[in-house]
């Protein structure tokens, strides 16, 4: 990624951000307004948006707003705390970059945390350890966890009761059985890890102009109303929110939202955000990648894995299998409901679920590749799974359907046509008009 200094080139900066999770920078890059830069010894490094006035996502407990689910949130949690543990050695510190420790270390401090040992237990581990792998808040390479880039973003004043958090963890019975003896294994481990060693340098603020001609009180509604519609769950009540009630104080949130690629949306009178229209053509381009850091030896470290993404990832940073999944679950939960009389023409969320039986017969996806799909799509929010008992069960579109814009619904409502039905007289229609473009 290169540096620029354009409003648009920060707001797609900040999209792809969301989208994709941190940006990786090459030796020097500086990061763009809004991100903290996570510098590396090779001067290469990573960014990250950063939360206007110091605000974290648990604002939306205060207001008792719903954030995104997580999966099996109680072992993510556990699982981020027995790491924790085992990379924040020295609690004087910041707990950002950390230590490198083996997995089965993290491991064993899982199961002396919970007090369980069978393979059950560790199922649920290594699935909590591939999602916070995913969302960058650790780093997986070769045997070897690393605090991720998220956690650079814990703010100072928790670090406190962070501290106290580690020092209540229990130790591993066995440690002498995990630990890695050979510091030259374990460097040469880590060596490609985003998160082995560095530091974090607070970038430019980028809302300082807009927030300052509030008072304490306006300013303090503007960065709520920004941090629901980024992280609430579902569409917020614009009655529980002042500066979605007031015409002057929403022009300026939209502001904000423009300014990190993002748009206020409404559904009837309730609020959300998604991507700008303006960006989304960039973002489904994937970006040439970087040639690989060189570590001080001259040998270049093997290629770090690409997956993070946050709750908001876009189709961009879909694989084909996933794709060909969610195209399914639209198809059988959407468009057929839809032509049925069944649905609404402007909904995108459908209460008829897709079976798995119904996938595993319409698609030539592995059932590895497919259980995988709907993994990644279940973490990025566009599918929600129905159990067993409610309807027939299955999945139906995730809750991100309500973060579409509405040249994006309609986007999506030609593609849907043409993949249900690529022979009507619609899908014609819709290339015929396509073509004139």
């Amino acid at each position: 990624m290169t540096s620029t200094g354009s409003s648009a080139g920060q707001a797609l900066a900040h999209a792809r951000a969301r989208s994709g999770g941190p940006l990786r920078l090459g030796a020097g890059v500086p990061a763009p307004a809004g991100m903290t830069r996570l510098t590396r010894p090779d001067s290469t490094g990573h960014a990250l948006p950063v939360w206007p006035d110091g605000v974290t996502p648990s604002l939306l407990e205060e207001y008792q707003v719903a954030a995104v689910p997580v999966e099996r949130a109680g072992e993510t949690r556990r699982v981020l705390a027995a790491t924790l543990k085992c990379c924040w050695n020295d609690l004087s510190v910041d707990p950002w970059p950390g230590d490198p420790a083996p997995v089965e270390l993290v491991l064993d401090t899982y199961r002396a945390l919970i007090g369980r040992t069978d393979d059950l237990m560790r199922n649920w581990a290594r699935g909590a350890l591939r999602r916070l792998h995913d969302s960058a808040w650790i780093v997986l390479d070769d045997g070897v966890v690393t605090l991720g880039p998220r956690c650079a973003l814990w703010p100072v004043e928790s670090h406190a009761q962070l501290q106290e958090l580690v020092r209540r963890l229990p130790e591993p019975e066995r440690p002498e059985l995990t630990v890695v003896a050979d510091a030259d294994i374990v460097a040469a481990a880590v060596l490609p890890l985003p998160g082995a060693g560095g530091r974090a340098e607070p970038g430019l603020a980028e809302f300082d102009d807009l927030l300052g001609a509030y008072d304490e009180r306006r300013r303090a509604e503007l960065v709520a109303a920004f941090m629901v519609v980024e992280h609430a769950a579902d569409p917020v009540p614009e009655g529980r929110f002042a500066a979605l009630r007031d015409p002057a104080l929403r022009h300026t949130l939209g502001e904000m939202l423009a300014r990190r690629g993002r748009a206020l949306i409404q559904l009837r009178e309730r609020w959300t955000s998604g991507y700008d229209d303006t960006h989304t053509a960039a973002l489904a381009r994937p970006q040439a990648p970087e040639p690989p850091p060189v570590s001080p030896a001259g040998d270049p470290p093997a290629p770090e894995e690409e997956a993070e993404r946050s709750a908001d990832a876009g189709s961009a940073g879909l694989g084909v299998s996933e794709r060909a999944v969610l195209t399914l679950v639209l198809v059988h939960s959407v468009a057929i409901p839809r032509a049925e009389g069944l649905l609404p023409e402007d909904s995108w969320l459908s209460p008829h679920p897709t079976p798995v039986d119904e996938l595993r017969r319409h698609t030539q996806v592995p059932i590895g590749e497919l259980e995988s799909a709907l993994r990644t799509l279940r973490h990025a929010g566009l599918l929600a799974q129905v159990k067993a008992g409610e309807e027939a069960g299955g999945y139906v579109p995730g809750p991100q359907f309500h973060r579409l814009t509405p040249a994006a619904r309609r986007r999506l409502q030609e593609e849907l046509i043409l993949a249900a039905g690529p022979h009507t007289p619609l899908a014609a229609a819709v290339r015929a008009r396509r073509s004139a473009q």
